[in-house]
């Protein structure tokens, strides 16, 4: 029987990259001379340190602007509560990887409404969508493109 898998991976070298082109561009930028300000990438998080908070929401476009050049998707991207920390500011940005139970259910649920011919089960952090004919994998594929899940989906592992 045909199958595929949702999954949500994002490419951890062009993360780093897209995170070393947003450091290159603090030092060129005129409104960061002589400050201190940085992108720290460590295992899948960004954490942004600046003098003041108008900085920090600079940087996050800045790092935003590198990741959609690199072909990293922004919706990817999730900002945690901003921190203040003596005299500086800091926030962290997480990478979200993998779909989480929820999620998973949320797109289970969306599938069996549609009164689809095909099972969808879930197998820890990705959804293993399987039917009788490619037709159906294929809608079940336009379906869950055209819904905004808030991280980027990829289907991988196309069987026959």
């Amino acid at each position: 029987m045909p199958s595929f898998d949702v999954v949500s991976e994002l490419d951890s070298v062009e993360t780093k990259h897209a995170v070393d082109n947003a450091n290159r561009q603090l030092t060129t930028r005129y409104d960061f001379k002589n400050v201190e300000a940085s992108f720290e990438f460590v295992q899948d998080t960004v954490v942004m340190n600046a003098e003041a908070e108008f900085q920090i929401q600079q940087m996050d476009s800045m790092l935003r602007d590198a990741c959609s050049k690199r072909g990293v998707d922004t919706s990817a991207l999730s900002a945690k509560k901003l921190e203040r920390t003596g005299k500086n500011f800091k926030q962290t940005i997480e990478f979200k990887q993998g779909i989480d139970q929820a999620l998973a259910k949320k797109m289970v649920r969306l599938i069996k409404d549609k009164k689809m011919k095909v099972q969808a089960s879930i197998q820890g952090d990705q959804l293993r969508v399987t039917g009788k004919k490619r037709d159906d994998l294929q809608s079940v594929m336009a379906l869950l493109r055209g819904e905004d899940f808030g991280q980027p989906l990829q289907f991988t592992n196309f069987r026959d």
